[in-house]
């Protein structure tokens, strides 16, 4: 994308902010280009399955964000591995809670981080 295409609908609102930093800074990249399989069933039917974010093509790197809890991410970082395992080429970071903060605070966005601080026991 750039900065004069208009941006697809987002799931969540960081997605938002981050496709501005990226569109900011010159960077190229796709909103949830890919889908991978990640379990099939006895028929060969896909079961299982993940769609990252964001593609940053001169990267080739597929970044995901999430702003759960700790707690709660269990899932998503059980997917990350498992696409590591079936996709070893594949490159990917996961963006957590902390780390869309300190990416905000960064870029001056101190009100939008504000959305997403939460307490600390939620670190």
């Amino acid at each position: 994308m750039s900065k004069t295409t208009t941006h697809p609908p987002f799931s969540h609102p960081i997605e938002q902010e981050f496709a501005n930093i990226l569109d900011y800074y010159g960077i190229r990249w796709e909103y949830e280009p890919r889908t991978f399989a990640l379990k099939w069933d006895e028929n060969g039917n896909i079961t299982e399955a993940f769609s990252p974010d964001f593609y940053l093509p001169d990267q080739d790197l597929y970044i995901e964000l999430t702003t759960l809890r700790p707690k709660l991410i269990t899932t998503k970082n059980r997917k990350i591995r498992r696409l590591k395992t079936l996709y070893p080429d594949i490159n990917i970071k996961l963006f957590k809670r902390r780390d869309l903060r300190d990416l905000m605070l960064k870029f001056g966005l101190d009100d939008h981080a504000a959305n997403i601080m939460g307490t600390d026991a939620q670190d």
